[in-house]
């Protein structure tokens, strides 16, 4: 049957006007589905009610269009920030975008301050802060900064720089601190390193290791042969990174490649660092709702969104193929680089190897990524699998919540909920609860927890169809996405005892039937049913018995990690409401200046009496306690 827009829709269609603008798509729920821009917005947005459209995804997208949503503007380079703007905030389903919804981590340089700080941040702020990034891998971040620090000792502690510190901390020591603090490194001196630090980061190394190599000839011909030696351990440092750079071009191309490869609905983008002719470094970034979108598309999505928050722009963009926006995108471009930018599609020569590099590059890494995802579900398929065969579930257990308690001797004791979906860690389902009702009672402290936990589902998590029998539900309050679905499979650590108590909070909810629950005993690894007397061991080398594992052993950190840090908070506020003088109040004014009891110690009665609210008596009196 042909395809016939809803009435509110041709009326919209109808009454389109001809302008530069933005629109969005929205379902019968009022939620935003697509989010497009136009150069003329009546001829771009009657195109998806055409009698036949260019792809399956459009006629899938236009079965859903119930609302159209206009907002015209004066220019197409506004439309294209105006959409870029409304595609990160809404998230719509059936826009092409990056692929992580987090913001990837960048290396943030504090040049504002006196003695800049070098940090890793998810966040630019206009604080007159240096960043450079994006990197796709936090950990490739902080292998970065581990070599950066043995080449450029900077500072990492919080404490005010005068210079007159009685000792330095252990970094300085270890070599990874110049010492700024007791006045080793005068404040133009750190600045100064700072400086080759962030143009090292730029690619400028070949300049920097001239400087070093000069200093490390002044301090020789001056006989300071230990500090001769420290230049020296730098360069060395230096080369073990620049020996991975190649030289790619003339010293002066500061250029950006870009090249992506796509297979069955998954894209991978590619792109090439080059500055100061070297190649600095290359990142993949993966794209969903790709599948149906052509190429053009998924290139002019990908620099929107990318540029918008990367660090850096550069002189040059390479391109593998056109893009009808170039023209606008390079003016966008050139405002925020206050400087000319232009992007090519090079036909030959060296500049079209390189994007040629970079699509095989593109490739590779998403054929490497493809057999890793089939690899992991495969084996999550089967570990699914294989729990719903051993014990006898209705449907394989899709989300696994696993529960643990941690205290010391009975005190402070938290207990732990983790969520895995697919086999896979879901985070933000993860929920700690300190508990309040008993001590030393690990039955007591699980039914706390369970207790807490499903009636939040009751209270505030339950769907639809539990609304109308829920006497508890507070409908004003907002759902609480990780107790909103029931689980697949409950797991409590704990054998028979806990998984009794797990059922009759079960049956206090009338979930008993609609739960399956086993305890899970510590020494064999053994699953106990309810109303089995007979445990199950399952296969030791089959792959439900690692996941069971990996869930049993990420219950039991996320526990000890919030039993550990209640304790701290606990072991901390005691110590100093021990104190005269000093309640919670006072107590929390502390913490917020020095961050921990540590720190508090080594401040001097004089630091400790400039926090408004405590007097010079009680300074003195928080020293001499903590002395």
């Amino acid at each position: 049957m042909p395809y016939e827009a809803p009435d509110k829709v041709k009326e919209i269609l109808n009454n389109l006007p001809t302008t530069p603008g933005v629109y969005l798509h929205k379902d019968k729920n009022d939620e935003i589905i697509y989010v497009g821009k136009a150069v003329n917005l009546r001829s771009r947005v009657r195109s998806y009610f055409a009698k036949n459209v260019d792809s399956i995804k459009t006629d899938r997208l236009r079965q859903r269009i119930e609302d159209i949503e206009i907002i015209t503007v004066d220019s197409e380079l506004e439309a294209l920030l105006l959409e870029n703007t409304l595609i990160k905030k809404h998230k719509p389903h059936y826009n092409v975008r990056l692929k992580d919804d987090k913001r990837y981590p960048y290396i943030k340089i504090t040049w504002q301050d006196p003695f800049p700080k070098v940090l890793v941040t998810r966040r630019m702020d206009r604080d007159g802060s240096r960043y450079f990034g994006p990197y796709t891998s936090p950990s490739a971040v902080y292998q970065t900064l581990d070599l950066l620090r043995k080449i450029f000792p900077y500072l990492t502690c919080d404490r005010e720089i005068t210079g007159n510190d009685d000792r330095a901390c252990l970094y300085f020591d270890i070599k990874l601190c110049s010492g700024p603090c007791i006045g080793k490194a005068t404040k133009d001196d750190y600045r100064a390193m700072i400086k080759e630090l962030m143009d090292f980061l730029n690619g400028r190394s070949e300049e920097i290791v001239k400087s070093i190599q000069d200093k490390m000839l002044k301090a020789s011909e001056e006989m300071q042969f230990e500090q001769a030696a420290q230049y020296r351990d730098q360069l060395k440092a230096i080369e073990r990174v620049v020996e991975k750079q190649k030289v790619l071009a003339t010293a002066s191309t500061d250029q950006d490649i870009i090249a992506f490869a796509r297979e069955e609905g998954d894209a991978c983008v590619q792109i090439f660092f080059v500055r100061y002719g070297r190649l600095i470094g290359r990142e993949y970034f993966l794209l969903d709702n790709t599948e149906g979108e052509p190429d053009e598309s998924i290139l002019e999505t990908f620099l929107t969104q990318f540029y918008d928050e990367a660090a850096h722009i550069p002189k040059e963009v390479l391109l593998p193929s056109e893009v009808s926006e170039a023209m606008v995108i390079e003016q966008w471009l050139r405002t925020k680089r206050q400087q000319k930018v232009t992007i090519q599609v090079p036909q030959r020569g060296k500049k079209r190897d390189l994007v040629e590099m970079a699509t095989r590059n593109a490739g590779d890494t998403l054929a490497t990524l493809r057999q890793q995802w089939a690899a992991d579900r495969s084996r999550h398929v089967n570990a699914l699998s294989e729990l719903q065969d051993a014990l006898d579930l209705p449907k394989p257990p899709t989300r696994i919540e696993c529960y643990d308690i941690s205290h010391t001797q009975g005190s402070y004791p938290v207990g732990s909920m983790v969520v895995f979906v697919q086999g896979v860690p879901l985070k933000k389902d993860y929920r700690r609860f300190n508990i309040q009702t008993v001590t030393n009672d690990d039955y007591g402290a699980m039914q706390e927890v369970l207790t807490r936990r499903f009636k939040r589902y009751v209270d505030k998590g339950a769907g639809e169809e539990e609304k109308s029998n829920s006497a508890l539900r507070d409908v004003g309050k907002k759902v609480d996405g990780s107790f909103a679905i029931l689980p697949d499979l409950l797991i409590v650590d704990g054998g028979k005892g806990q998984l009794t108590m797990a059922i009759e909070v079960l049956k206090s909810f009338n979930l008993a039937h609609i739960v399956p629950v086993v305890g899970l005993a510590k020494r064999e690894e053994e699953l106990f049913k309810p109303g089995s007397l007979q445990s199950i061991l399952l296969p030791r080398k089959s792959q439900g018995l690692y996941l069971v594992q990996r869930v049993r052993d990420e219950a039991h950190r996320f526990a000890n990690t919030g039993h550990r840090n209640r304790r701290a908070k606990a072991g901390t506020a005691s110590i100093l409401d021990s104190i005269p003088g000093v309640g919670p109040n006072r107590r929390k004014k502390l913490l917020a200046q020095f961050g921990s009891l540590q720190d508090i110690r080594k401040a001097t009665v004089e630091e400790i009496a400039t926090i408004p609210g405590i007097p010079l008596h009680v300074a003195e009196a928080i020293k001499m306690g903590l002395d």
